[in-house]
């Protein structure tokens, strides 16, 4: 059984705008700048485990939020207002080059992973996307949740061979939902966003970055210059 941590504290941060167009939903754009501690704007660190080291970098071109983790366990989260029903597509960018050696969430022991997209529907349900370094890519399993609280992990991604490489993703996470929850009635709406990475369970280290979370909608945004 796995045991990726989860906390609720992003869910009672202080509501922040989310830049929206015709067909999309700016969820984490790292080129708008930090605050004084070099917190991304609009996020919220928090520490688990050993210190964070983290910077806003430009990376191949893309505005990127760069985490490293050795012996330690940290994460960015913001509150999110985001309809399903309008915006069930979630597209993001991740890069890995450092997975942490042994880790398999599977295991208690080994559960660090290089990189992890938690999306929260409420207080008590959230999908977790992982880039894991040994269980298998599509697995989806139960994770250990705190009391209360259900939440469902995503094998997108597992092992070395894409190391170094900016990966675009994009899931369905309405079919995601459904396919996890069993429930087809109204999609939820999404009210949390966390990006994380760990690795103290290894003692070992790993190193990640992410870039440009959006939601879309199933519609093609129009031609450019189209009127």
């Amino acid at each position: 059984m796995i045991r990726l941590r989860f906390c609720s504290l992003f869910l009672l941060a202080l509501s922040v705008p989310i830049l929206a167009h015709a067909h999309k939903l700016d969820i984490a754009n790292f080129g708008h700048g930090a605050d004084n501690e070099g917190v991304p704007r609009d996020w919220q660190l928090k520490e688990k485990a050993g210190r964070a080291d983290f910077a806003l970098v430009q990376s191949d071109g893309v505005h990127a939020l760069q985490l490293r983790s050795a012996n330690s366990s940290f994460s960015f989260q913001r509150r999110v207002q985001a309809d399903l029903k309008e915006y069930p597509l979630l597209s993001w960018k991740w890069k890995v080059t450092q997975l942490p050696q042994g880790g398999d969430f599977r295991r208690s022991k080994t559960d660090d992973e290089a990189a992890q997209l938690f999306v929260a529907f409420s207080r008590t349900r959230a999908i977790v996307y992982v880039w894991d370094t040994s269980a298998p890519q599509g697995l989806m399993e139960n994770a250990t949740a705190p009391p209360f609280m259900s939440i469902k992990a995503v094998v997108v991604r597992s092992g070395p061979a894409e190391l170094g490489k900016w990966i675009n993703e994009t899931r369905n996470v309405y079919e995601d939902y459904k396919r996890l929850y069993g429930d087809a009635g109204r999609p939820p709406v999404v009210s949390g966003m966390r990006l994380q990475i760990n690795s103290q369970h290894t003692g070992t280290s790993a190193a990640c970055a992410f870039a440009d979370v959006t939601f879309r909608s199933l519609s093609p945004a129009p031609p450019q210059g189209s009127g």
